[in-house]
């Protein structure tokens, strides 16, 4: 049946493993990932993304932990806000503050792995899936036009690019995400040496446990580095094969 073909070819190109990149491919779209981060001008723009997973963490955290969810909000200066109803204290209060500033580096550890794997067209359907579950929970205008663009974008090179901007798309973002998510903890901490950020996610863990903002910080900046490590390492696959590492 014509259906069920159909059906069966999308779910084996889902499901198919792509050819792994060149060495080089994976050196090229590490050094542009970290050039964006590093560069004020590209980092302004490509830290929606970041924002994105960052509001995404909290979301799930308070779905899993069994908050109910009132809605996510992204702000044109990359900053966000998701709303969630529930006890106040908690270890579901606690874990939904904890998810925001670790999800974007968790998201591209996963990546990693996935990419370690060569299933790009599966990785690209993933992200494009999550961007239209999170775009039902937005709640502002540049939210929506936020989830819109960027989803329309990955899946854009999912459907319609060649293999090898495929690979390259997924690489860097990947990257990009891994090195993106060590960024806000630095600027976190910045921002909060000088007084101008009480109400963040680690003041916020402090009031509601018995270690300070500056203990919460640490974590946040150590699951991110191990992410990053974990994570280059995944992605660092086609170089250490071909240098007979792996």
């Amino acid at each position: 049946m014509p259906l069920i073909d159909g059906f069966t070819t999308l779910w084996d190109k889902l499901l198919g493993v792509q050819p792994a990149p060149p060495p080089l491919l994976v050196l090229i779209t590490a050094a542009v990932a970290l050039a964006v981060v590093a560069t004020r001008v590209p980092w302004r723009i490509a830290r929606n993304a970041v924002t994105i997973a960052h509001e995404g963490g909290h979301a799930l955290a308070a779905l899993l932990t069994g908050r109910k969810l009132r809605g996510i909000r992204l702000h044109s200066d990359t900053s966000g806000l998701t709303l969630s109803a529930g006890r106040p204290t908690g270890l579901g209060m606690i874990l939904t503050l904890l998810a925001g500033y670790v999800a974007p580096s968790l998201i591209g550890l996963a990546g990693g792995w996935l990419l370690a794997g060569n299933r790009i067209t599966l990785l690209l359907w993933v992200a494009v899936a999550l961007l239209l579950a999170m775009l039902l929970l937005i709640r502002n205008v540049f939210g929506v036009l936020s989830l819109l663009v960027t989803g329309g974008l990955v899946l854009a090179v999912s459907w319609y690019a060649s293999p090898d901007v495929q690979a390259a798309f997924a690489w860097t973002s990947v990257w990009f995400l891994l090195f993106g998510g060590v960024r806000p903890v630095v600027e976190l901490q910045r921002v909060r040496s000088r007084g101008r950020m009480p109400e963040s996610d680690a003041d916020q863990l402090a009031r509601l446990t018995p270690f300070p903002p500056l203990f919460w910080v640490s974590v946040f900046m150590l699951v991110n580095l191990a992410a990053l490590a974990l994570g280059a390492l995944l992605l660092a696959g086609p170089i250490l094969t071909n240098a007979g590492l792996l």
